[in-house]
């Protein structure tokens, strides 16, 4: 049965990446997790929305990029836990690849996360109240995923729009898309620019 709740959304991004956090009441989920090394950034924004820190039980990575993963450790440290799907753990080392050392990127661990795979995401929100779903949405990169509200609304980090496609990556990136509409995207929260509709 669909759930009729809609949670809210709110975009506490900046320098040109959405950061969503998507609550059901007090309970808060963060997506996409900022440029490494602006912590007191984030912090702003969310104060700025009267989004306690405090009331963020998970942050999710749509993938592990810096723009989208890099302040994952620094959340952690307080308190964030960040959620990772399965398919992600092997990236979240290779980030470290794109990091210049001005960067200020905290190397992120990997003992401590929770690491679940799409098919548990439906029962791991329903417990903080978000109904959705996790899914494994590859395109942009091999380890993106989007998270998909039962209200509709789809979160896909930088899944490539299909007018955007190369022909390298249609075929996969196409089944991602085709992957979202079957259940049930209508909205899309992407990355970077305006929400739009499906």
């Amino acid at each position: 049965m669909v759930s009729t709740v809609r949670p809210s959304i709110v975009n506490v991004g900046y320098r040109s990446t959405n950061v969503w956090v998507v609550s059901a009441g007090t309970s808060r989920l963060l997506v996409d997790l900022g440029w490494p090394g602006t912590m007191d950034t984030l912090r702003s924004n969310l104060q700025r929305m009267d989004i306690p820190l405090r009331d963020i039980r998970y942050g999710l990575a749509t993938h592990y990029h810096i723009d989208h993963a890099g302040l994952a450790q620094d959340l952690k440290l307080a308190g964030v836990p960040l959620l990772v799907i399965d398919v992600q753990q092997p990236f979240i080392p290779l980030l470290r690849r794109h990091i210049k050392p001005t960067d200020r990127f905290t190397e992120i661990t990997l003992h401590d996360n929770v690491v679940i795979t799409a098919a548990e995401s439906r029962a791991l929100l329903a417990r903080v109240g978000i109904p959705g779903e996790i899914l494994h949405t590859p395109g942009h990169s091999d380890d993106s995923v989007s998270l998909l509200l039962d209200s509709g609304e789809a979160f896909t980090g930088d899944l490539t729009h299909p007018s955007l496609m190369t022909d390298a990556e249609a075929e996969v990136t196409r089944a991602s898309w085709q992957r979202l509409r079957d259940r049930g995207a209508t909205t899309v929260y992407a990355g970077h620019g305006p929400i739009r509709p499906f």
